[in-house]
């Protein structure tokens, strides 16, 4: 399985810190799900690079039967034990170990960036029916703030050749034998303690969960700097970390 190293070490170390920090995704996409993507009861859909399930509930909602797929063995973990129901396989989106145009749809949730290639593309165009769907969706940190920016800078020195949502190449699409992508955009936040919100949040980033502990460590003393600096997050029971969704989606074509 081909899986950058920043997400095989990272994801692998702080699996339990990615499922308690990272955000879930707004009502309004149970419409993208229906209305873009088609999914409904008796359809088939994959989350691909599925990590501990985030996205799940969502998929599980549209009544489609749901599986997963997720390289990493510890994210893996975390999802078989939240989501017991769905069956998670262990491979990655370049071999996709399922037969010819068998798929209503594929969604990759906070993940296409990390296999965001022609190779994987193709393989997906190969597990979906004519027709069927490809969904793209990230929630996207809201850098207009300026402590949600200031974050960002906190991480940046750190960041390598991680890939990431803003370094995607969309010159990939429209990718071959896909139709236009269709993009959707939501309002988002996730709402709690800043120790889970914030920090929890930034140590599940890939390439900070992967530093050794003394770098990570003092990664989240600068975060708890920030946040004790910054009068909308100092000493408040409950913060909201803003987020933009934002949804993909295209056909195959017949």
């Amino acid at each position: 399985m081909t899986v950058h190293r920043a997400a095989a070490e990272g994801f692998q170390a702080q699996a339990t810190t990615y499922a308690r920090g990272r955000p879930d995704y707004p009502p309004a996409v149970a419409g993208w799900l229906r209305d873009d993507l088609g999914l409904a009861a008796g359809g088939i859909v994959v989350d691909l690079g599925a990590g501990t399930g985030k996205f799940l509930p969502r998929l599980l909602a549209t009544g489609a039967t749901v599986l997963a797929v997720e390289p990493v063995a510890g994210m893996r973990a975390e999802l078989t034990a939240r989501h017991p129901e769905v069956e998670a396989r262990a491979c990655s989106a370049d071999a996709i170990p399922l037969a010819d145009a068998s798929l209503d749809a594929v969604v990759c949730a906070q993940a296409f960036h990390w296999f965001a290639n022609r190779r994987a593309l193709a393989e997906i165009r190969r597990v979906l029916k004519p027709g069927g769907r490809l969904g793209l969706i990230w929630n996207v940190r809201d850098e207009s703030v300026d402590w949600v920016a200031a974050l960002t800078r906190i991480l940046e020195p750190y960041e390598g050749d991680t890939p990431r949502f803003r370094s995607l190449d969309w010159s990939l699409f429209p990718a071959d034998g896909f139709g236009p992508l269709v993009e959707r955009r939501y309002p988002q936040g996730h709402s709690g303690p800043a120790e889970q919100v914030i920090l929890d949040r930034m140590l599940s980033v890939s390439f900070i969960a992967a530093l050794p502990a003394e770098e990570r460590e003092a990664v989240a003393a600068a975060i708890r700097r920030l946040i004790a600096a910054t009068p909308a997050l100092a000493g408040r029971a409950e913060v909201t970390f803003p987020y933009e969704t934002r949804a993909y989606s295209c056909t195959k074509l017949a």
